[in-house]
């Protein structure tokens, strides 16, 4: 069972703007998770994201696999992800629609939407929304249609796991570290394991994923490691550490 716990609230409204940075610094330190609000996008123009959103996948199965995903683009039906490798489930309950650049992967939006558990049925498998992970690239800013299920893990290498249900705010978005900033910052800032459960009802999300340059060598910063804290990840491109994740991802 999952206790509920209220993120740490960015203000960009804030004319303090030391403030801001710090708070940001402190959230990225301590939890790697926090709110944005006041963020200047209209709530018209997310009400009409959802609105397509939701006409998308009512669509009939054969129309949507008209758009089935190539490179990492286009349209992924239920079960194509496994996002926890170590799960027993034969895949996520999730569809998903990805856009973005096709000439690389550097920002990428996925309108996600979730089943309710009526339709994916029960057995002895473990069945998760969106299995335990933490994402890929640098930083992912999130938008959900209010209906609770995303959970985190503050501490992901403690045994046993706690997880705790983020509590939804309206019109906030909710915006997380991801592996390449954590690998930047030599794990000063946290890339922290999140997931996905099921709640009985339809769920929709948008998550924004903003990576670097394909060609962008991530390594440790220089003012993130000393003689006693060396760095802790070898550089990697950009590129190739998306590449490696999403194969995993989906298995191929």
């Amino acid at each position: 069972m999952a206790n509920g716990f209220k993120l740490p609230i960015i203000d960009l409204s804030s004319s303090d703007r030391l403030s801001t940075i710090n708070l940001i610094r402190q959230a990225c330190i301590e939890c790697g998770f926090f709110y944005l609000v006041n963020h200047g996008v209209e709530k018209e123009l997310v009400e009409r994201v959802f609105d397509e959103s939701r006409k998308f996948f009512s669509l009939p199965f054969q129309e949507k696999m008209k758009l089935a995903r190539k490179e990492h683009r286009g349209y992924t039906p239920l079960y194509s992800e496994k996002l926890d490798l170590s799960s027993n489930s034969k895949g996520d309950s999730k569809e998903s629609f990805y856009v973005g650049s096709l000439e690389g992967v550097a920002n990428r939006s996925n309108l996600n939407q979730w089943p309710s558990q009526g339709d994916v049925g029960f057995s002895d498998e473990e069945i998760y929304g969106a299995s335990a992970h933490s994402d890929y690239g640098m930083i992912t800013l999130l938008m959900t249609d209010g209906v609770d299920g995303l959970q985190i893990c503050r501490e992901k290498f403690k045994q046993p796991q706690v997880w705790e249900d983020v509590l939804h705010i309206n019109d906030a978005f909710v915006v997380n570290i991801g592996d390449m900033m954590e690998r930047w910052t030599n794990m000063l800032f946290r890339s922290t394991l999140h997931r996905v459960m099921p709640t009985g009802q339809e769920r929709y999300s948008v998550a924004f994923f903003l990576d670097p340059n394909q060609e962008c060598v991530v390594e440790c910063l220089e003012s993130c490691s000393s003689n006693s804290a060396p760095p802790r990840f070898s550089p990697i491109r950009s590129g190739d550490y998306l590449k490696e994740r999403l194969k995993l991802t989906y298995g191929t």
